[in-house]
C-alpha cells in the first residue's frame, strides 16, 4: 500500500472564496521560473514524401537531346542513363561535339525524334560513370600563399583531366561512333549546334 501511495501523483487543492471556488495546482505542477535563453530546435515534419522523378517518355535512352543550359547550350547529345532525382547522364560524344561525359537537368533538355543504337556500349563503364562521387572536384592542398599573389598576372594553368576519365570517355564514344556512322548524315546532325533566328517558332517545330 505505501509503495502505491508514493507513485500517486499530487493532486491540485479547491479553495472556496466566498461564492465562488479557486483551484490551486500543488508546488510540483506549477509553471517553471527560468527557461533556457535559447529555444531547442525541433525538426520540422515533413509532410509529403519525397517522391522518385518519374523521366519523360520522349526521354529515351539513346535518344538525341538538345541542351538548353549550362556551358554547352545549343549541342545535341545523346542520352545514356538515367539517374536519380531528375538527373540524366549524356555524351557528344566528345570527338563528334566537344561534349563529354556529364550530368544534365531534365528540365533544360529538348527530347528529339532521333535515336542512336546504344547496343555494344560497355555497361561496366557506365555503372561506373553514373556513380555519384564520380563529378566530385578533387580537393587541392596548395593554400593561396606569396607564390600566388605574385602569380597573379601570369596565365592560369590548364586543368588536366584525369586519365580514368579519359579511358572511360573512350571506351564510350568507341562503340557510340561506330553505330552513329552507319546511319547517313548523323555525324553532322550532332556536331551542328541548334540555334533559333528572328521569326522561329518552336512550339510548332517538330523534334
Amino acid at each position: 500500500m505505501s509503495a502505491q501511495k508514493g507513485s500517486e501523483k499530487p493532486g491540485s487543492q479547491t479553495k472556496k472564496f466566498g461564492k465562488g471556488e479557486l483551484e490551486i495546482p500543488h508546488h510540483t505542477q506549477k509553471a517553471k521560473k527560468f527557461y533556457p535563453a535559447e529555444d531547442e530546435k525541433k525538426p520540422k515534419k515533413v509532410r509529403k514524401s519525397i517522391k522518385p522523378a518519374r523521366p519523360r517518355p520522349s526521354l529515351a535512352p539513346g535518344s538525341i537531346l538538345i541542351l538548353l543550359a549550362g556551358r554547352f547550350r545549343g549541342k545535341r547529345v545523346i542520352l545514356l542513363k538515367h539517374l536519380p532525382q531528375g538527373v540524366l547522364l549524356v555524351t557528344g560524344p566528345y570527338k563528334a561535339n566537344g561534349v563529354p561525359l556529364r550530368r544534365v537537368n531534365a528540365r533544360y533538355v529538348i527530347a528529339t525524334s532521333v535515336k542512336v543504337d546504344l547496343k555494344g556500349i560497355d555497361e561496366k563503364v557506365v555503372e561506373k560513370v553514373s556513380e555519384e562521387g564520380y563529378f566530385t572536384r578533387e580537393k587541392k592542398n596548395d593554400k593561396a600563399g606569396e607564390e600566388a599573389f605574385f602569380k597573379q598576372g601570369e596565365k592560369p594553368e590548364k586543368k588536366k583531366v584525369s586519365s580514368a576519365r579519359a579511358s572511360d570517355q573512350k571506351a564510350v564514344d568507341k562503340t557510340l561512333l561506330t553505330n552513329i556512322k552507319k546511319e547517313p548524315m548523323l555525324l553532322e546532325y550532332l556536331r551542328s549546334s541548334f540555334s533559333l533566328r528572328a521569326g522561329d517558332r518552336p512550339h510548332e517545330m517538330k523534334w
